[in-house]
């Protein structure tokens, strides 16, 4: 079964990568991000997958600790957060 990896934060506080995460990525990729602008990092990105494997705690930013899930790769998915907590879920219709 081919699967996806997703970073995804998980503690209190939010989604954030360290300097260290930051320049290694902008290393592999020539694409330079900065603290705030981390938030429109796509989170299936191999390369951002591959910097938090590489550095496990040391990608961590600020009140963050950063997790890779692995999902099945056909699954439509997003990621749900509560104060900074996250986790993904499988997407499905809603109508309101």
């Amino acid at each position: 079964m081919q699967t996806r990896k997703i970073v995804i934060n998980t503690c209190w506080g939010g989604f954030s990568l360290s300097d260290k995460a930051i320049g290694l990525y902008a290393g592999l990729t020539n694409q330079v991000f900065d603290h705030v602008s981390v938030w429109d990092m796509e989170r299936d990105d191999p390369m951002l997958v591959r910097v938090v494997e590489t550095l496990g705690e040391a990608a961590n930013g600020d009140h963050a600790r950063l997790k890779v899930v692995e999902i099945p790769a056909d699954v439509k998915w997003e990621i749900g957060e509560y104060d900074g907590m996250e986790h993904v879920a499988e997407k499905h219709r809603v109508w309101h």
